[in-house]
């Protein structure tokens, strides 16, 4: 389907600031691929993710959304472009760019990327869907709705995140994400979690982290779950722990090779939908934007929710 428009809308703070950098060259190619993009084409810069949605509302019904950023730019718009029935595409340009990498952005140059996505046509993806009424909420609280593309991550791999945000500016992509989780060692917790699959009991003890994905990689490219399929009418459960210290050590190379899958305290489940409680609140992130801490929430596939144009072939 033709979109009604095009907005290209660049978060200038991605990156740690070096997506600003791009504004002058977005400009200049968005007006050489004028006369063959697929709807008109407008350049949109938005300092805050309330002030990019905004944005997105304002846009005609099934228009198309070209974020220039990374997964942190990508999440607080999903709402808004499943609302105006929008299809997305990405011109990579933040720090983890796990969506990115799934669909095949990652290490395409900007000026490619930009061409490539006023031009294609869009195919659908799956989506997640986490519902949980965050820790603390007055009695009666709605639960919080939240869509992600890459991962829904609870526990460890939660706190880390936080920690990357917080982290030194200089630092991009997994090295940021192993300063943090060198860091969140130091107050390594497990969590007693039960989990239900498909309305089967899949565990019921302490766990270091109950984190569904649906994309190969998260958290800056660590390979969680090699074999996922964006694509699949399914998400995967990734299930570890309990661990020490000693234990989290010996894993973490294993998880940057993608190796860790056979170790016997790490599991990889495929579901359509999961449930979770726990004894005490467990923090919640999505594509590594915090969301707080809840004792119990679910996730469900949502699946081909979203149009999306994949990347095209990698540069040499």
């Amino acid at each position: 389907m033709t979109p009604a428009c095009i907005c290209v809308l660049l978060n200038p703070f991605a990156g740690g600031g070096r997506a600003l950098a791009l504004r002058g060259p977005l400009a200049e190619g968005i007006r050489a691929a004028a006369a063959t993009a697929v709807a008109p084409v407008r350049l949109e810069v938005a300092e805050s993710g309330s002030a990019a949605s905004a944005m997105v509302d304002a846009l005609p019904n099934g228009s198309r959304v070209v974020v220039v950023g990374g997964d942190g730019s990508l999440h607080p718009l999903l709402p808004a472009i499943r609302r105006g029935g929008h299809s997305l595409a990405l011109v990579p340009a933040g720090s983890g760019n796990d969506t990115a990498r799934a669909l095949g952005w990652a290490g395409v140059r900007p000026e490619k990327a930009l061409h490539h996505a006023l031009q294609a046509q869009a195919t659908a993806i799956d989506l997640g869907e986490a519902r949980f009424v965050p820790e603390g909420a007055p009695p009666g609280t709605p639960e919080t709705v939240v869509p992600f593309i890459s991962s829904l991550t609870a526990g460890f791999d939660s706190a880390v995140g936080l920690r990357a945000i917080h982290g030194p500016r200089w630092l991009r992509g997994l090295p940021r994400y192993l300063l943090a989780t060198l860091r969140e060692l130091a107050a390594l917790r497990n969590w007693p979690i039960t989990v239900t699959v498909d309305g089967e009991a899949a565990g019921d003890g302490p766990l270091l982290f109950a984190s569904s994905l649906n994309t190969a990689t998260y958290a800056g490219g660590m390979p969680c779950v090699p074999h996922a399929d964006i694509a699949d009418g399914r998400l995967d459960l990734l299930l570890a722990g309990p661990f020490g210290r000693a234990g989290v050590l010996q894993m973490l190379p294993r998880l940057l090779m993608g190796r860790h899958l056979g170790q016997p305290r790490v599991r990889a489940i495929p579901f359509r939908q999961a449930r979770f409680a726990a004894a005490q609140p467990v923090p919640l992130a999505a594509e590594g934007e915090p969301l707080g801490a809840t004792r119990a929430w679910q996730i469900d596939v949502l699946p081909a929710a979203l149009p999306v144009v994949r990347g095209p072939a990698r540069d040499p």
